[in-house]
């Protein structure tokens, strides 16, 4: 059986709501912030065991890789990104949004239509992705593909996960 991270306390953590405006190539979401929970996972940890956690409270189709290096939202999907080894810098958002520094232990959920992309990375980054149930077939819209109105109701239509991927908690509360 494969060890679960140690989490940090829910109290302890260091909570970022991050919010961005809609953009002509990025729609981002007027309803549910972008959240990373800085340092949650403590550090290094295996994706295996980043993998174990976010299934236990519900999330999976889990994936580890980095994340694509070009501008890039998924319209139907909450998506839960965990960072198992190094460092990177993310740019949130959109090219409207704001540029975010993350390491080992940090988990970032992004609401459906929340840009993001790679920007640079450091000491072999490595993040672990995962999705709550009924959204694991998620499409990904690239910056170039653009969006309109058909996309726009979809991300409205996504419903929020009932659990948050850490702490298996209501995922309200970290809203």
């Amino acid at each position: 059986m494969v060890a679960i991270p140690k989490l940090a306390p829910r109290d302890k953590v260091e909570i970022h709501r991050l919010a961005a405006e809609r953009g002509d190539a990025i729609p981002n979401n007027e309803r549910h912030p972008a959240i990373v929970l800085a340092g949650v996972l403590g550090g290094t940890n295996d994706p295996d065991a980043i993998h174990a956690l976010f299934k236990r409270n519900g999330w999976d189709n889990g994936w580890t890789w980095e994340v694509f290096d070009y501008h890039h939202f998924h319209p139907d999907a909450f998506e839960a990104l965990a960072v198992a080894k190094g460092g990177a810098t993310l740019m949130l958002g959109g090219p409207q949004g704001r540029t975010v520094e993350v390491k080992a232990g940090d988990v970032i959920v992004l609401p459906p239509g929340y840009g993001h992309k790679q920007v640079a990375k450091r000491d072999g980054f490595t993040v672990c992705g995962a999705y709550p149930p009924g959204q694991e077939n998620y499409s990904t819209i690239r910056e170039s593909d653009g969006y309109d109105e058909r996309v726009l109701e979809t991300i409205r239509n996504v419903e929020p996960p009932e659990t948050d991927p850490v702490f298996g908690l209501p995922f309200a509360e970290l809203l």
